[in-house]
Order: C-alpha cells, then sequence, then structure tokens
C-alpha cells in the first residue's frame, strides 16, 4: 500500500482593501514559512494572490468606504457576503481570516463561527475610538482577535473579547533607517531638489474627494517654491487613470511623477507628505517622514458622525494616536483646503530642525511597533487550529 496522502491545510481569508492585502500577503507567507503545505483562498488582492492565495472575485468589489457609500452598494455586499458564506460552509477551511474591514467581516466570521468553523479577526476594529457597542459582535465573531497597536490588547481584553498584541507586520518590513537618497534613485528624481509625495487615498471614493485639493495644494506649494517636485503613487491604473485625467483638467503643467504603486518608495524620497488619513500616516510614520494629513468623508457621513458623536479621541490619523499629540495638522472636511494645507507643507522645508524632533520621536514608535508580526500572528492562528 502506498503513503497516505496528507490533506493540506485550507485557510480563509478575506481582505478588501490595498492596506488589507498587504497585510494579508506578509500573513500568508508567515504562515507558510511554518506550514508549507498551506491552501489559501478567499478574497484576494494582487498582494495576496501573489503570495499564493487563490481569489474567489474582485477584491475591488468590496473596497466602499464611509456610511453613505456602504449603504449605496449594501445591496451588491451583502450579495457578495452570502455568496463568501455559502462558499466557505460547503468548503469549510480550518481556520477563517477576517483581514480589517469589520463591517463586512464581522457577520462573515459570526456566522461561520455558529457553524462550527474557527475564527480569526486580523487588525482591531476602533472600538477605543468610536462605535464601542460593537465589542459585542467582535466577541461573537473571532475565537482570536490579533491587534496591531499595543494599546488595543488591555482594552479590549477588558471586555471579555480574546485578543493578542502581535505588533505590526509593516514596522518590521520597513527599516529604522531610510535612504532617501535610493529611493530618489529608483524613481529618478535629483538628489538635491526638494520633493512633496500626495498620497490621496487607495479606494476611488476618496480620490474622488482629495484630487482636486491634494493638486491645488501642489499647485500653491510651486508657486512659492518653483524648485519643487512632487510624487503620486496610486495603488492600481484605475486610480492612476481618475488622478491623470485631474491632474490634466486642473493643471497639467505641473512637474508631478505618477507611480503604480511604490508608496514606501515614495514616501522615503520625499521631504515632506501630504496624505489622506488612513494606514498611510503609519507607513509615513515608519519612514520617519514629516506629514500633513487631510481627509474628506461624503458630507452626509461626515453630518452623521458629527451628529451622533461617534469618534471618542483627538486625532484621526494613527500617527498622531500613537505619538500621543498632533505631530502631523489634520486638515479634516471644510479645513481640507489648498490655502492652508500648502503652508503647513513648506513650513517643514523651511525648519529642519522641527524635522529632526518628528523623526526622532517616529522612530521611538517604530521600535515599539516591531514585534515580528506576521510569524507571532502565523504562530497564534495555528494554535488555535492545534497545528
Amino acid at each position: 500500500m502506498g503513503q497516505p496522502v496528507e490533506t493540506p491545510l485550507v485557510i480563509g481569508l478575506v481582505a478588501n482593501e490595498p492596506s488589507g492585502d498587504q497585510l494579508g500577503a506578509m500573513l500568508i507567507r508567515a504562515i507558510r514559512a511554518l506550514r508549507p503545505d498551506v491552501r489559501c483562498i478567499g478574497i484576494a488582492g494582487s498582494r495576496m494572490q501573489a503570495a499564493g492565495c487563490q481569489t474567489l472575485f474582485d477584491m475591488e468589489h468590496l473596497s466602499v468606504m464611509g456610511l453613505t457609500e456602504v449603504l449605496g452598494h449594501l445591496p451588491e455586499l451583502l450579495r457578495l457576503r452570502r455568496q463568501i458564506a455559502e462558499y466557505f460552509a460547503a468548503h469549510p477551511p480550518a481556520v477563517f481570516i477576517g483581514i480589517d474591514a469589520p463591517d463586512f467581516n464581522l457577520g462573515l466570521e459570526t456566522w461561520l463561527r455558529a457553524r462550527g468553523i474557527k475564527t480569526v479577526h486580523l487588525v482591531s476594529p476602533t472600538v477605543w475610538a468610536w462605535r464601542a457597542g460593537r465589542i459585542n459582535k467582535i466577541r461573537q465573531a473571532a475565537d482570536r482577535l490579533l491587534c496591531l497597536f499595543p494599546f488595543e490588547e488591555d482594552f479590549l481584553r477588558q471586555h471579555g473579547v480574546p485578543a493578542f498584541y502581535v505588533g505590526h507586520p509593516l514596522a518590521d518590513v520597513i527599516p529604522l533607517e531610510v535612504e532617501q537618497t535610493q529611493a530618489r534613485a529608483e524613481l529618478g528624481l535629483p538628489p538635491d531638489t526638494p520633493v512633496i509625495a500626495l498620497l490621496p487615498g487607495s479606494r476611488l471614493s476618496e480620490l474622488s474627494r482629495l484630487a482636486q485639493p491634494f493638486i491645488e495644494t501642489a499647485r500653491l506649494c510651486l508657486a512659492s517654491r518653483p524648485e519643487l517636485r512632487f510624487v503620486v503613487p496610486l495603488v492600481n491604473a484605475r486610480l492612476r487613470d481618475y488622478f491623470a485625467a485631474e491632474l490634466q483638467r486642473l493643471d497639467p503643467r505641473l512637474p508631478v511623477t505618477l507611480l503604480d504603486g511604490q508608496s514606501h518608495t515614495a514616501i522615503a524620497a520625499a521631504d515632506a507628505v501630504l496624505t489622506a488619513s488612513g494606514t498611510a500616516t503609519l507607513e509615513t510614520l515608519l519612514l520617519k517622514r514629516p506629514m500633513v494629513v487631510a481627509y474628506r468623508l461624503h458630507p452626509l457621513s461626515y453630518y452623521l458622525v458629527k451628529w451622533l458623536r461617534l469618534i471618542k479621541i483627538p486625532y484621526v490619523a494613527m500617527a498622531n494616536l500613537l505619538v500621543g499629540k498632533a505631530l502631523a495638522p489634520e486638515f479634516l472636511q471644510e479645513d481640507c483646503r489648498p490655502e492652508r494645507m500648502a503652508p503647513a507643507l513648506l513650513a517643514y522645508l523651511d525648519h529642519p530642525e522641527q524635522v529632526g524632533a518628528i523623526q526622532a520621536e517616529y522612530r521611538r514608535v517604530h521600535e515599539r511597533l516591531r514585534c515580528d508580526a506576521a510569524a507571532t500572528a502565523a504562530q497564534r492562528i495555528l494554535e488555535l487550529v492545534g497545528t
């Protein structure tokens, strides 16, 4: 008789945006380092697919943000979630991992867990900041919740959630010392010319509200500093085409280099960064670059957030939350105006001592977040499935 064939370990994963795709890819590689036979399937972007995850359909179908934006896509989102649930019910994985996207993934995890499938949620929902009532949903949804930030574990455990701090994978990947000259050489930028990176979001809904104020801010900066150059990393061709069209409409003469991805290289090459709120603020912190943070929600979403008093924290940028003060000026909603953002960016170019103090603070945070996160998370997941 031949040797029995071992059944591969099957893991289900769902990511719905580029930052989740990035985290998922790191996690998959770390799991495979421990269990080379693992098979991953779910909803994956290009990075998770490159790491070996089979995707059931295009991740972009799930990339929606904001209260009113979600409402507009709700029927499709519910249909897709039902299809995913039915797939995993028919083909049960050893464990299902929802990567961020709590409004989508927690319900899916709850449904699967009720049917005997073990579940993990990677990235704590910001219940410590707003919509604290979601803690009850988290308890029902996840056998384990893996936190990326140190303050989250104690908060969640106090509320009965089996939370584990694993650190942030980006803090492990990004070196403590970042070489600006090398980054500029990779992008074909002069070594001595001042450069500002513009990161106007990773979703079309964000870009549609931020492209114009970002381009107009760049134009104001250039009027004061004609030697300036700008780099704009965009996560996919669709967003690149949209931004390019806006650039052509508003000011085609701006000295802008558009990039396919390469956000880390763009930030490293820059002297200052104008970024949408989100994971990009953490990336900019880890790359030790001074930043200005801007964001606009759909007006109705913003009204509801304000009216319902949903936000309980002093800052929206994770970079500021981790430092504990507003090192990065935040320009939100009606304050997201070029005439306010341009002077804040130019101030960094004129005050190197301020930049040095910011970089020292960011380095301290970076050191604290380095925990070999992907490997630690992989170990916690494999412990749960008993392997």
